[in-house]
């Protein structure tokens, strides 16, 4: 790192023009003189992801190239790529490198403060950080030509940062009517949306840095790659979302027949991504950067995803309204939405729960059904099924006969069927219930795994869903948890 200090920014220099780019580039002459014991982090959006790490020395800035970041474990050790010294005005420096420059993208001052120097020698640097999110002593090593190693020498600054939880089981809403009159501004209405739930957790400080988890706690990253980039979109960010997977029709609604087509391909190849992308509509933040906001309510826990400003390519929050309830009904029938769900703003986030501070209102009823058997078809379906024999848990959590559905399917969604009923196949009925004779007496029973969902008018007076119609699988929900929604 020996350098004189006539031509300690010389390489900087070379780099940049400085009629192109918005970074500081001083000419040439006597370099300023600071107090070495200025530091600055900054998050760069380039090529590639990564964080520049800048210590104050003898009028420059000692600049490193941190891929992973600075470790918060000690012991896991990052890599450190150094750099071209930079001036002493870049501890300033945040904005928009034009795109074709060196280091083209965005960049951000991520931490800043001071710094007290232990070490500094050519092959080894130790120097104790005072920053707003970084603090504690670090050791800087020479490993071999640009590439040094960094390592946290001290534990964590903050004994209460909480780790990234494994898994949050996420808030269930409960069906109802919407709340209008005197209480309606004590609640937030926002869009129901017709997909697959789903927490993500993103933790760019360790391997595996995307986590979504469906709400029968499948990891599905592989089935929708696209959300790969809002790992990277969120930088150092720790963070726990909640939201739903669409995948959108050419008129900008979701729609769940299209992303069917996604929902059972562990691995889709790029035609599917380009068919049927998918976005990730993001309602709630449950954990951010250590903190947990379980206990924080509605409102505040907005405030804060909406500071996040989460709008990409294949990712969103979408919009809340307050206390107009009927107006947001009216939205989501203007746009054939599934209704709204209707959020209390004062509550709090209720793991695993199906609370009344979650209320949802549907002009369209939908239920969630097990699949407990087929019945054979007729004419063109001669030879394969014809209907399904559904089924729901009771109050006693017996798996009682809900009624058949015959309509809503495709071709495709019939010889999906067939093929994952085949092997579920049983002799005696699974339901707890006597089924109707005119659909026992050539039923195909089967072991009642699979979850499917219908749209219907209404529930009879004994128990059956009236005129369903079948929307398709859902392999996000458990069998064990179906239950009438009303």
């Amino acid at each position: 790192m020996a350098r004189s200090k006539s031509d300690k920014l010389s390489p900087y220099r070379r780099k940049r023009d400085a009629r192109r780019t918005p970074e500081p580039v001083p000419a040439e002459g006597s370099l300023p003189q600071g107090n070495d014991d200025t530091f600055v982090i900054q998050e760069h959006h380039a090529r590639r992801l990564h964080w520049d790490f800048r210590l104050e020395r003898d009028g420059v800035l000692v600049s490193w190239a941190l891929p992973k970041g600075v470790p918060e474990d000690p012991k896991r050790n990052h890599l450190a790529v150094h750099t071209e010294d930079h001036p002493l005005d870049y501890a300033q420096f945040a904005g928009e490198i034009p795109q074709g420059e060196y280091g083209g993208g965005a960049v951000t001052i991520w931490d800043r403060g001071t710094y007290t120097c232990e070490k500094w020698r050519d092959d080894e640097v130790i120097v104790v950080l005072e920053g707003e999110r970084v603090r504690g002593r670090y050791a800087l090593f020479h490993t071999d030509d640009k590439n040094w190693m960094i390592h946290r020498m001290s534990p964590p600054a903050d004994p209460d940062a909480e780790p990234l939880p494994a898994l949050i089981k996420p808030m269930l809403a409960t069906l109802g009517e919407l709340p209008t009159g005197p209480q309606e501004d004590q609640w937030a209405f926002e869009m129901k949306w017709d997909g697959v739930r789903a927490v993500t957790y993103v933790d760019n400080s360790a391997s595996g840095s995307l986590r979504v988890m469906t709400r029968n706690d499948r990891e599905v990253a592989a089935t929708y790659p696209e959300l790969r980039q809002l790992a990277v979109a969120l930088g150092s960010r720790r963070v726990v979302l909640d939201g739903e997977i669409v995948a959108l029709d050419a008129q900008g609604r979701p729609s769940f027949g299209q992303l069917q087509a996604r929902m059972h391909v562990q691995r889709p190849d790029k035609s599917l991504l380009t068919r049927v992308p998918v976005t990730y509509l993001v309602f709630d933040v449950l954990h951010l950067d250590g903190t947990s906001l379980l206990k924080t309510p509605y409102d505040d826990r907005r405030s804060v995803l909406e500071q996040l400003a989460l709008d990409g390519a294949h990712w969103a929050t979408p919009p809340a309204f307050h206390g107009n309830g009927e107006a947001a009904m009216a939205a989501a029938e203007a746009q054939g939405l599934e209704g709204v769900v209707a959020k209390r703003r004062d509550s709090l986030y209720e793991p695993n729960r199906r609370s009344r501070n979650w209320i949802k209102v549907k002009p369209v009823r939908t239920q969630e059904v097990v699949i407990a058997g087929w019945q054979p078809g007729a004419g063109r379906r001669a030879g394969g099924i014809g209907s399904l024999l559904l089924g729901v848990h009771d109050d006693e959590g017996r798996l009682v006969y809900a009624g058949h559905v015959g309509t809503g399917f495709t071709q495709r969604m019939l010889d999906d069927l067939a093929t994952r009923l085949r092997p579920l196949e049983r002799k005696t009925s699974p339901l707890a219930d006597e089924v109707p004779r005119a659909q026992a007496k050539d039923a195909h029973w089967v072991t009642p795994r699979l979850v499917g969902e219908v749209a219907f008018g209404e529930w009879t007076k004994d128990g059956r869903l009236r005129h369903p119609s079948w929307r398709g699988l859902r392999p996000d929900k458990s069998a064990d948890e179906v239950v009438p929604e009303s």
